[in-house]
């Protein structure tokens, strides 16, 4: 049996009108014409739905679960109109983001974007070597994740890490012997303060690798060619963190921040940063604050 939509909703709408007249005044049509479409749907279902005398409307027991199903099923077709309606929002995001800030939520977030604005083009830059502040200022970019120490940053604060010292877990150097070290090309904020800090020390070094991308890092540290600068959700199997070992300075904070540019305005590209800003933690790091709480 297919029910009507229209006849659904003139039905709640007595109901809630508590009245013929006033749910013809809500559906903007005739008394009479919302009393046709009663009749109708009770025709179809086949008994009474409403108890009319002249002072006043109930429903009948089989009007109160019709009801229940009736709203139930409105409700859907409400939310369904709202997920597949077009959007109005088009154009073009132009996003920037460090390779290892999105991990694994980067798909669920251009998926979940995508599906909710189908007539909006992303245009995506992923790395760590990218300037992502000088692109945002030459208006290359619209929306970016920037990585900077506290207090150092505009824009809106995603998270705050710590830069860590890793290395393989069986990594080791000769007493005397100058560190090797691997590093992201610059303008890498990593590798700034890396080197700062080192340059406030008497430790010997050198830098024995360099790759714009994290899977390089990550081979040359796992191969324990050379200790580098990442996050602790960075580590993985195969890898330690070695702060302080070595005669390796303290490294500061970092803060993950959204900046926008001339065109983070747009309709599309606050859909795009607020999708942003509410992204979850990664889930290394969310286990870490539960474990602390």
């Amino acid at each position: 049996m297919n029910f009507d939509p229209t006849l659904l909703r003139a039905f709640v709408a007595v109901k809630d009108a508590g009245g013929f007249t006033r749910a013809a005044q809500r559906l903007h049509l005739t008394q009479s014409a919302v009393s046709h479409q009663i009749r109708r749907l009770e025709e179809q279902v086949g008994r009474p739905l409403l108890h009319r005398t002249t002072r006043s409307l109930t429903l009948t027991e089989d009007g109160e679960d019709f009801l229940r199903y009736a709203q139930q099923i409105l409700e859907s077709l409400d939310a369904l109109s709202r997920r597949f309606l077009p959007s109005p929002v088009s154009g073009t995001v132009r996003f920037g983001v460090p390779e290892n800030f999105m991990g694994e939520r980067l798909p669920t977030l251009l998926c979940q974007f995508a599906r909710g604005y189908p007539q909006v083009r992303l245009d995506v830059c992923v790395g760590m070597n990218f300037d992502l502040h000088s692109m945002i200022d030459a208006d290359e970019l619209d929306l970016a994740v920037v990585i900077s120490v506290p207090k150092h940053e505009r824009g809106s604060m995603l998270r705050r890490t710590r830069l860590v010292w890793i290395a393989a877990e069986g990594f080791d150097v000769a007493p005397g012997a100058s560190l090797p070290l691997a590093f992201y090309p610059p303008p890498c904020v990593y590798r700034r303060e890396s080197v700062a800090a080192l340059g406030r020390t008497p430790l010997e070094w050198h830098v024995i690798f360099t790759s714009p991308s994290h899977q390089g890092l990550r081979a040359a540290v796992l191969a324990g060619l050379a200790v580098t600068v990442l996050t602790p959700d960075d580590v993985e199997p195969g890898m330690k963190i070695v702060d302080g070992q070595f005669g390796l300075p303290p490294l500061p904070s970092a803060d993950f921040a959204l900046i926008c540019g001339a065109g983070g305005k747009t309709p599309a590209a606050l859909e795009f940063g607020r999708l942003v800003l509410d992204l979850p933690e990664p889930a290394a790091a969310a286990k870490r604050a539960s474990a602390k709480a």
